[in-house]
């Protein structure tokens, strides 16, 4: 039997502490548990995208988990690599507080990688960590996909920063339709893999979310707009076509070359140094794009 770890607690549907719009959602889980504190199971902004996700998806992962947070909303995740934490450690860098859903036991480290940052949760301070699976149960492959349904009921709105097709995230999308949330989407590169579910989730209805003004509009917060911006490139004309040509649509550095009627030479000098001013990053498949 698993050790009740310390800063435990267990939520009983139809008992006290139970989040009433958890209660009110289809199949609420019938048992909560949790590590931290438990009022932070508020209505807060689900944050979701792809675990391989690129630097575009982390980066918009952090630019609305981070605005939410600072704004006083807590941001609801799976706490998966890739954008999932991006959005978590978001929260938590802008002074906020967030809710981890885990499809384990809600004292079980995972990822493995994720261990230092269940851990500051865990302690209360700015969260909690949460799993309808007993103490100690180990990773169940279907019980990430049933998780999905709680993030969702969790949150007044699911935003999906990034995902591919197929994706996981089509079913958080769909568990917040049956909840009654909103579904929102950032927008991507038609010609991005990472992105062609969010650009489907888009033409099924979704409300496209590109800058703070957006969310807010949805969240019924009153914030000005604030815009992902480009670092100045020192005026180099050669320099500014090759950032607008991979923020448009991340390329490899043979196929800038080949649009802008560049050698391959100047291209890559130039993309190198884009990268080492974080203007730009490499993703794994060999493409550039917004860092």
């Amino acid at each position: 039997m698993a050790r009740v770890p310390d800063r435990a607690f267990t939520l009983h549907l139809g008992k006290a502490g139970y989040p009433e719009h958890l209660a009110e959602t289809p199949d609420p889980p019938r048992t909560l548990y949790g590590v931290g504190d438990p009022d932070y199971l508020v209505r807060g902004l689900g944050v979701i995208g792809s675990r391989r996700a690129t630097p575009y998806g982390r980066a918009a992962a952090r630019l609305f988990a981070g605005w939410a947070a600072g704004v006083g909303i807590v941001i609801v995740s799976g706490g998966a690599i890739g954008c999932d934490q991006a959005a978590h450690s978001a929260a938590l860098d802008a002074g906020g507080n967030t809710v981890v859903v885990l499809g384990c036991g809600a004292d079980v480290d995972y990822p493995r990688g994720a261990w230092e940052l269940l851990a500051r949760i865990r302690r209360g301070e700015c969260g909690c960590v949460v799993s309808e699976q007993p103490w100690g149960t180990p990773p169940l492959r279907w019980a990430f996909s049933r998780r999905n349904r709680i993030i969702a009921a969790l949150s007044q709105a699911v935003l999906v920063v990034e995902a591919s097709l197929p994706s996981g995230t089509f079913s958080t999308a769909d568990y917040a339709d049956a909840a009654n949330r909103d579904v929102l989407v950032v927008p991507g590169s038609i010609f991005s893999p990472e992105s062609r579910g969010c650009n489907r989730l888009l033409r099924q209805g979704a409300i496209p979310v590109t800058d703070v003004s957006d969310l807010a509009g949805v969240l019924g917060v009153n914030e000005g707009p604030r815009q992902l911006t480009l670092v100045s490139t020192d005026g180099d004309p050669d320099t500014d076509r090759i950032r607008a040509a991979l923020m448009a649509n991340p390329m490899r550095p043979d196929d800038v070359a080949r649009e802008l009627g560049l050698s391959i030479v100047q291209v890559a000098r130039r993309i190198g140094a884009l990268e080492t001013r974080r203007i730009v990053a490499r993703y794994p498949d060999g493409r550039y794009g917004p860092c």
